[in-house]
């Protein structure tokens, strides 16, 4: 593990960091100033150096992908760029005011239920991320806390006739990340509504074993099952997993296969590689398909962590359990 984590750590900053916070528990101080770097070294100031004099990406706020604003944003935010880095703010604001306006009111709500859900998860990712547009966001939130499928996830074809049945896989994650988001940076002042929200999508897909038809047990999409980074608008099982280690949720057994599944896809380096790329337009690569992936590497162990760690007090639980149990016969 040593001989990993030291690999991990000779990679860019944005690695560096998280590893330092998420796997070596490093002080606060130390992995923060490792974060700032990202805005003048490695990946985070390669993608800075893209924006144009308006504060846009690629030309375009949501499209061309991947190399639009909400694209590159989405990217820089996985990179963990500081909230506060002066053009990653600007950025966000010029594409947030562009495609939802600048008023807090129904017209923000209507266009949130016309929009493609998936954009609205983003933006209120984006918007809690960096700190802009608070009661925008409000608005956002309320309008796809109300927008919900019959089984509690999100469909971006809400507004389809006959309207969808079931959630949409890659919608949901979107929206559950850009909730958690705002839950973590306290933007939303009804968090309890977000918690039963998120807890209940979370149970819709693990209805599904995170990849596996509810109907037939098959397999959904091979694509899901595969290592990607970064997802832009998909939804993979290493992605889901993330957010269930992020969002501290409860390492459900359901869970098990995908766990499994992940450890078996690490090479017997340690690391893990890159399988899948979503293929469009992009400014470079940060990883090679078919290399070994820093990226996958470091999600992968975090979400072990937070497994192994959940599955050890749930049997000193059960250990505690039963001593009690002895006790009272």
């Amino acid at each position: 593990m040593d001989e990993v984590i030291n690999w991990l750590m000779e990679g860019d900053p944005a690695i560096r960091w998280q590893v330092m916070r998420d796997l070596l528990d490093a002080p606060e101080k130390k992995w923060q100033a490792e974060r700032c770097r990202t805005q003048k070294e490695g990946w985070g100031a390669q993608f800075l150096a893209k924006q144009d004099a308006n504060g846009v990406w690629g030309g375009g706020l949501y499209s061309p992908k991947w190399i639009s604003s909400t694209y590159t944003l989405l990217v820089l935010t996985g990179i963990g760029l500081p909230p506060d880095c002066a053009p990653a703010r600007r950025g966000a604001q010029v594409a947030f005011d562009g495609l939802y306006g600048v008023e807090a009111d129904e017209n923000l709500y209507r266009r949130t239920n016309e929009y493609d859900q998936c954009v609205s998860g983003m933006w209120v990712q984006l918007a809690s991320y960096f700190g802009i547009g608070d009661q925008r966001v409000n608005v956002m939130i309320e309008s796809l806390l109300e927008n919900r499928i019959s089984d509690v996830g999100w469909n971006c074809r809400i507004k389809r006739r006959p309207r969808p049945a079931h959630s949409s896989f890659h919608t949901t994650i979107n929206v559950l990340e850009g909730l958690r988001e705002a839950v973590e940076k306290r933007v939303f002042p009804k968090s309890e509504s977000i918690l039963t929200a998120e807890a209940e999508a979370r149970e819709m897909l693990l209805r599904h074993g995170l990849f596996r038809s509810h109907r037939t047990g098959e397999v959904i999409d091979r694509r899901w099952t595969q290592l990607s980074y970064p997802p832009r608008w998909h939804y993979d099982m290493l992605r889901a997993l993330d957010y269930f280690a992020r969002a501290g949720a409860e390492p459900d057994p359901r869970l098990q296969e995908s766990i499994d599944l992940l450890v078996s896809r690490r090479r017997p380096d340690g690391r893990w590689p890159v399988q899948h790329k979503h293929p469009a337009l992009v400014y470079f690569d940060m990883e090679k398909a078919g290399g070994p992936s820093r990226w996958n590497t470091l999600r992968a162990l975090r979400v072990l962590r937070w497994w192994n760690h959940g599955q050890a007090q749930t049997t000193d639980t059960q250990s505690t359990s039963r001593v009690v149990r002895h006790s009272r016969l």
